[in-house]
């Protein structure tokens, strides 16, 4: 089961408000999920978001990926995704050509 971290939609015709929730990825967007996160509430200036940090940092380290919208409202509100390894430049190899006579 692969378990996601993204948003469901919720509120009136052109006044969405997004729960922030941890949903198995095969359900639908607005279907049944695992746990609520957090709350977004784009319509308020400026946008009014609440997450809870210690579960989705609990979830993060269980496995759970975040969608990109996700990921962008949990990285404004202080959750961390861990160390990332930034990949190394192949090393260089010297080809020194030997005198061969």
């Amino acid at each position: 089961m692969a378990v996601k971290i993204r948003l469901t939609r919720m509120g009136d015709k052109k006044n969405a408000i997004y729960r922030i929730v941890v949903a198995d990825s095969s359900v639908s967007r607005d279907g049944k999920y695992v746990d609520q996160i957090g709350f977004y509430n784009p319509n308020m200036n400026p946008a009014e978001v609440r997450v809870d940090a210690e579960k989705a940092q609990k979830w993060i380290a269980n496995g759970a990926q975040p969608t990109e919208t996700a990921k962008v409202l949990l990285e404004k509100n202080g959750v961390s995704f861990g160390n990332k390894k930034k990949a190394r430049p192949a090393k260089k190899t010297s080809t020194k050509k030997s005198d061969k006579k």
